[in-house]
């Protein structure tokens, strides 16, 4: 298989977005097929190994719809596909049990795995276990707990759309009040970083603004602190690059995820844009 001929298999829970993440790739030129049985991943591959001097991108979804042993049995298969030389990433979406719950009462869609009358909370927990082996061997796993349909959109199109072998890093502002994202690798916090006073932030709070800009622009302690974060960075994203990691995301919290945090990955993803290129900058709280 060509090495410009990729297959990204999405994978993760119910109600947690992968129809949509498997229609922005198709939306992006990927050829994709919903569901796949797992028993058919490999001939699958086999087909894509066959198809010499054809350039491609391929993305199949597989969910829990799949029976037991094969979701278990998943590891080994990937195993197969490397051994053949074919190269494969995996994402898994997620997303925390109030929300899928809520998701489901929203769309009135009945769990794949609700049957003989299984309440909804206990299909959620079955189907975390059941996709616990793919999980494992994600590449990629993101949070869509506090992400709409279309922060999720651009967000695949951010990290898949235009992927290639070099490192992929998202830096991510947010909010502690609203939770710390469960997806980060990294997480810091500029909560004790002094935050621009009353008269200076907007009614809707903006952190590019020029006179916020200049305000932290001119505060010692966040000066420090992105100096500390930037140099950690530029130390360690060489060692996860030797480790084949694909991607990474470096998470900025403040208390509300409207300023500080927000600031500072600005300017780390400007500062890695220019020295590393594949680099995508996400306010999570910032709709």
């Amino acid at each position: 298989m060509p090495d410009t001929t990729r297959l990204v298999i999405i994978s993760g829970l119910s109600g947690s977005g992968k129809t949509v993440a498997l229609h922005t790739l198709e939306d992006a030129g990927y050829y994709c097929v919903d569901n796949l049985p797992i028993a058919l991943l490999t001939g699958l591959g086999h087909h894509l190994r066959e198809m010499s001097g054809t350039e491609g991108q391929f993305a199949v979804g597989i969910d829990a719809r799949n029976p037991a042993g094969d979701l278990a049995g998943f590891p080994q298969m990937l195993d197969t596909l490397a051994a053949e030389g074919i190269r494969t990433e995996i994402v898994f979406l997620n997303a925390d049990d109030a929300t899928l719950i809520k998701r489901f009462s929203e769309t009135r869609r009945r769990h794949p795995l609700s049957v003989d009358k299984r309440p909804l909370a206990d299909a959620i927990e079955l189907e975390r276990e059941l996709l616990s082996p793919i999980q494992a061997k994600a590449d990629l796993v993101v949070d869509t707990t506090s992400t709409t349909i279309h922060q999720l959109r651009s967000l695949i199109q951010d990290r898949l759309g235009t992927r290639t072998e070099a490192l992929s890093i998202l830096f991510q502002s947010f909010g502690y009040k609203h939770g710390v994202p469960q997806d980060a690798d990294f997480v810091s916090q500029a909560r004790a970083r002094p935050n621009p006073p009353g008269n200076l932030a907007p009614r809707r709070p903006r952190a590019r603004d020029d006179a916020v800009q200049r305000y932290l622009e001119q505060q010692p302690a966040v000066e420090r602190m992105y100096t500390q974060i930037r140099d950690f960075l530029a130390e360690w994203f060489p060692h996860f690059e030797r480790e084949n990691r694909s991607y990474l995301t470096v998470a900025i919290g403040c208390t509300g995820g409207q300023h500080r945090s927000v600031y500072l990955s600005e300017r780390l993803g400007a500062h890695f844009r220019h020295s590393r290129g594949l680099v995508s900058v996400r306010h999570r709280e910032l709709s």
